[in-house]
Formats: C-alpha cells, sequence, structure tokens
C-alpha cells in the first residue's frame, strides 16, 4: 500500500474539484465578458459579442453549479462555454 493510499480524504478532494470548477468557470465567465465587450464596439458582426457573452454566461452558470457540488455538470459546461465563445472567434 502507498503512503497516498493512506492520506487521501474523499471531502478534501470534493472540496478541491468544488473550488475549481468554481474558479474555472468564473474565470473563463470574465474572459467571455470581456471579450465581448472588446468586440461590441468592432467592424464585427453582432452574433460575435453574442457568442461571446452567450459563452460567458454558460461558464458563469457552471461556477455555480461547481460550488453546489456538481463538478461534472459544470465542466461539461465549461467545454460547452468554451465551444460557443470559440465558435464566436471564428465567425470573427
Amino acid at each position: 500500500m502507498d503512503a497516498y493510499d493512506d492520506d487521501t480524504d474523499p471531502a478534501e478532494d470534493a472540496r478541491r474539484a468544488r473550488w475549481t470548477a468554481t474558479g474555472t468557470g468564473a474565470l473563463l465567465a470574465l474572459a467571455g465578458l470581456a471579450a465581448a465587450l472588446m468586440r461590441l464596439g468592432g467592424p464585427s458582426s453582432a452574433l460575435v459579442p453574442a457568442a461571446f457573452a452567450t459563452g460567458a454566461a454558460v461558464c458563469a452558470f457552471a461556477a455555480f453549479l461547481g460550488s453546489r457540488g456538481h463538478t461534472r455538470r459544470a465542466l461539461w459546461l465549461l467545454i460547452l462555454g468554451v465551444m460557443v465563445m470559440a465558435f464566436g472567434d471564428q465567425t470573427d
């Protein structure tokens, strides 16, 4: 048996997963919001800032779910939010 097996605390792992999901979701939501605001005044179509804002909203919802302990759903929503933002960036 490893020493790691004896020291593993499931509650600590869950807490770390919640903090990671919450922090990542908040960071991606802020980045998407900043990108939406930067692209709002540019010459691009209205689809680009809307895609960034939608992706930021999805990431913010993922941060909320992550803080409630729904880390698997939060992970998939983070992936979806980043994909929406990437789609908006590709249409620019």
